[in-house]
């Protein structure tokens, strides 16, 4: 795989980044995982994540979009009612909406990314990183146990109920 490197996403991006997130969203629906839907996330999230600068995409040398995630550091409302505890009252930087395009799963690209994701929060001095997955995401449970992501608690959407991790970085 070639050199990856992780840029602000921008409304150019849009068009790549939600096939990125349809084929998540179909593949998780042929799986019977139930975090995303057809109406969830939709054209509008990754939008709204551009205009608040937490959109990110991860890129081969050659510029191309190959994963993307929403990269917030302003905290995560519904980690205030966490029904368990977290690993620190510090601030921490969250990911949500995490997706890697077809062609390139299976090759360590959501890993890979996640772990620039923590070294550019180390940059930001920011040393904890948290977030959630839904209780049917083996995947996703897989890969932050492998990251050295605790397992916190749950919190709540209105979509339901999701399983809560903290890693301190």
């Amino acid at each position: 795989m070639n050199t990856l490197f992780i840029r602000k996403a921008t409304g150019e991006d849009v068009p790549r980044v939600w096939i990125i997130l349809q084929q998540a969203v179909e593949q998780m629906l042929r799986e019977g995982k139930r975090q995303w839907s057809r109406n969830y996330p939709r054209p509008e999230h990754i939008e709204e994540d551009i205009e608040r600068g937490v959109g990110h995409v991860l890129c081969q040398t050659d510029g191309t979009v190959i994963a993307y995630a929403a990269v917030v550091y302003t905290g995560e409302p519904a980690y205030d009612a966490l029904e368990g505890r977290w690993l620190s009252d510090q601030p921490y930087v969250v990911v949500h909406r995490i997706a890697v395009a077809d062609e390139c799963k299976r090759q360590g690209v959501a890993t890979r990314f996640m772990q620039m994701i923590e070294q550019q929060a180390i940059g930001n001095a920011v040393h904890s990183f948290r977030i959630d997955t839904n209780c049917d995401n083996l995947y996703m449970q897989r890969m932050l146990a492998g990251l050295g992501f605790s397992y916190t608690g749950e919190c709540q959407y209105p979509q339901g109920s999701r399983l809560c991790y903290e890693k301190l970085i």
